[in-house]
């Protein structure tokens, strides 16, 4: 079983940075994955931040580049997405999610539909 533990949440003002992390229990060993953070405003559709693929090819949301880093280390089984010169139309709940374990995963996947295990959702606020 799959689980995503985010964390690393919180509030900040603008022009700050958050790192969020993510936490992946549960892939067989030695599978490969492709993974992503996403994020939902109230009354907005949920929509891609970063994604990233098991080579570290990564892709990004046009509102986000040059602003987020994807990023994972592997050998703790952690994702990362650091954010800088956050902005209030950053608020949201962030979401990490991941797709289905697999012996070759490379590309960058933006669609949410496309990933299948979701973490509870961390919330991050930026105040102006």
């Amino acid at each position: 079983q799959v689980q995503l533990v985010e964390s690393g949440g919180g509030s900040v003002q603008a022009g700050g940075s958050l790192r969020l992390s993510c936490l992946v229990s549960g892939y067989p060993y030695g599978s490969q994955y492709c993974m992503g953070w996403f994020r939902q405003a109230p009354g907005k559709e949920r929509e891609k931040v970063a994604v990233i693929d098991n080579y570290d090819y990564t892709r990004y949301g046009d509102s986000v580049k040059g602003r987020f880093t994807i990023s994972k280390d592997k050998s703790n089984n952690t994702l990362y997405l650091q954010m800088n010169s956050l902005e209030p139309g950053d608020a949201a709940m962030y979401y990490c999610a991941a797709r289905s374990p697999t012996t070759y995963c490379r590309g960058g996947y933006l669609l949410a539909s496309q990933y299948i295990y979701w973490g509870q959702g961390i919330q991050v606020t930026v105040s102006s």
